[in-house]
C-alpha cells in the first residue's frame, strides 16, 4: 500500500469515525472504489489507535474527572454508565462477529445501511431535547445506548449517529448526549485496537511502511478531532438533515453501482 493511499484512508476513518455517515461503510468503498487492498493488520490497529487519541484529546478533561471515582460518587455513577454501555456492544461483538466480517465487503448492504442511517439521522433532527444529565441518566439508558452502539458495527450504519438518537430517545440533553456518546466510543475503539494488536504480532510487521502507517495514524488523529468539534456544533445548530440526505444519496448510489456492476 503506497503513501497517498495510507493518507487517503487515515482521512477517511479519521472523519466518519465520528461524522454520522459510517466509517466501516465507507472504508469498504473507498477500497473499492479506488481498487485498494485490505489495509492490514499494521495499518488497522494504528488509524484505530489516531481515532482513539483524538476522543483523548476533546474529552481529556472528562476522562482525568474519571480518575476520581474513588472518592467522587457522581464520577463513580459516570464509570458505572460508561461500563453499562459497553456490555451490550462486546456481546454484539462476540457473538456475531464472524456474521458481520462475512457481509464487511458486500456492497449492497453497506448502501442499504446507509439509507438506514439516513432514517436515522433524520430522526434525530426530529427529536426534541431531553432533561436528563448524568445525575439523572438511568442503567437502562447506558444499556439502550450501549445496544444502538453494538448494532452500528454493520457497515454503513452510523455508531455516533445511532448512539446520540439512542442517547435523545432516552431524553438526555444534547451535552449528555455528546459527552457520553463519544466517551462511550473510547473503550470500544480502545478494545478493536487491542484485538488487531493480537493479529499484528501473529502476522508480523511491514517495517518498511511503519513510518507511513504512523502518518496515517496522525492523520486520521487531527482530523478525527476535526470531526468531532464539527459534529457537536452542527448538533447544536440542528443541522443533522445535511448528513440524513448525503447517506440518502450515497447508499441509493451504492445500490445502483452494485447493480450496474455486478
Amino acid at each position: 500500500m503506497g503513501f497517498l493511499e495510507t493518507v487517503l484512508l487515515g482521512v477517511v476513518q479519521g472523519l466518519t469515525e465520528f461524522l454520522p455517515v459510517s466509517s466501516s461503510g465507507h472504508l469498504v468503498i473507498v477500497q473499492r472504489l479506488f481498487g485498494i487492498e485490505s489495509a492490514g493488520v499494521t495499518l488497522e490497529v494504528l488509524l484505530h489507535f489516531g481515532t482513539l487519541l483524538a476522543v483523548f484529546w476533546v474529552f481529556w478533561r472528562d476522562f482525568l474527572d474519571l480518575l476520581k471515582f474513588p472518592r467522587d460518587s457522581f464520577q463513580r455513577r459516570f464509570l458505572l454508565l460508561l461500563i453499562l454501555g459497553c456490555i451490550p456492544t462486546a456481546l454484539i461483538g462476540f457473538l456475531l462477529g464472524d456474521l458481520i466480517e462475512s457481509i464487511f465487503h458486500s456492497l449492497p448492504l453497506t448502501g442499504i445501511a446507509l439509507l438506514v442511517t439516513g432514517g436515522i439521522l433524520k430522526l434525530l433532527t426530529l427529536l426534541p431535547e431531553g432533561r436528563k444529565d448524568i445525575s439523572t441518566m438511568k442503567p437502562v439508558d447506558a444499556l439502550w445506548i450501549g445496544l444502538l452502539q453494538g448494532i452500528a458495527v454493520i457497515p454503513g450504519i452510523s455508531r455516533s449517529g445511532s448512539t446520540i438518537t439512542a442517547a435523545l430517545w432516552r431524553g438526555l440533553d444534547r451535552a449528555t448526549a455528546v459527552r457520553y456518546s463519544f466517551m462511550l466510543a473510547a473503550p470500544v475503539i480502545f478494545g478493536a485496537t487491542l484485538l488487531e494488536v493480537k493479529d499484528l504480532f501473529t502476522g508480523g510487521l511491514e517495517g518498511a511502511l511503519l513510518w507511513s502507517y504512523a502518518v496515517g495514524a496522525a492523520v486520521a488523529c487531527v482530523t478525527g478531532i476535526v470531526a468531532i468539534k464539527v459534529f457537536i456544533r452542527l448538533l447544536q445548530e440542528r443541522k443533522f438533515h445535511y448528513f440524513a440526505y448525503y447517506c440518502w444519496l450515497l447508499g441509493a448510489a451504492v445500490i445502483i453501482a452494485a447493480i450496474v456492476l455486478r
